[in-house]
């Protein structure tokens, strides 16, 4: 069955991407900051902002608002998940070859690598601002739920300190301006 998404002026998106299988290949901090990179370029060149995010061991929330009235959330997943994946292929094929059998899939008489779970996956459209700042905190709080820290300011691959004011951490997130405009409301 194919998910559906809503391409609709105004909301911010939830978005849920996982690493194939589900293993845990975003752990090394040289990997989690590429990561970074690449959604910030992505931002740059597609238009939209980011709002909030984690960076887990085997997954990624993030809260995305698109800037046009008209866009495809299929082609944001697309820059956010494609560049990445692609570069880590070429940087493990270079340097840690043994890694690519984690995520090495035979389709036919094909090899192909995947870096990320097959499918689009979890695009939640939110438009109620007490949704979103629930969202956020959803996100943000992720490690902690998990164990991995025991306060979400701690995690350093999130967008929580940003969120409370005590940093931008390694990716600088966009301000959220209540007064001028938010979903449901025109532009």
């Amino acid at each position: 069955m194919e998910r559906k998404s809503y391409n609709l002026p105004n909301h911010v998106h939830f978005l849920t991407f996982s690493c194939y299988r589900r293993q845990q290949l975003l752990t090394e901090d040289f990997v989690r900051m590429q990561l970074l990179n690449s959604w910030d370029s992505a931002r740059r060149e597609v238009g939209f902002a980011i709002w909030s995010y984690v960076i887990m061991p085997e997954h990624v929330h993030l809260l995305v608002y698109p800037h046009q009235l008209q866009y495809q959330i299929a082609g944001i997943l697309r820059i956010l998940k494609e560049p990445f994946s692609r570069w880590l292929v070429r940087h493990w094929n270079d340097h840690a070859p043994h890694f690519l059998g984690r995520i090495t899939v035979r389709r036919g008489g094909r090899v192909v690598r995947r870096f990320w779970q097959e499918g689009g996956g979890y695009d939640r459209n939110l438009f109620d601002w007490g949704v979103i700042e629930r969202a956020a905190e959803y996100i943000e709080w992720n490690p902690v739920r998990r164990g991995l820290v025991s306060d979400s300011l701690q995690w350093k691959w999130s967008s929580a300190r940003a969120r409370a004011g005590l940093s931008d951490g390694p990716l600088v997130i966009d301000p959220i301006d209540l007064e001028v405009s938010g979903p449901g409301d025109a532009l």
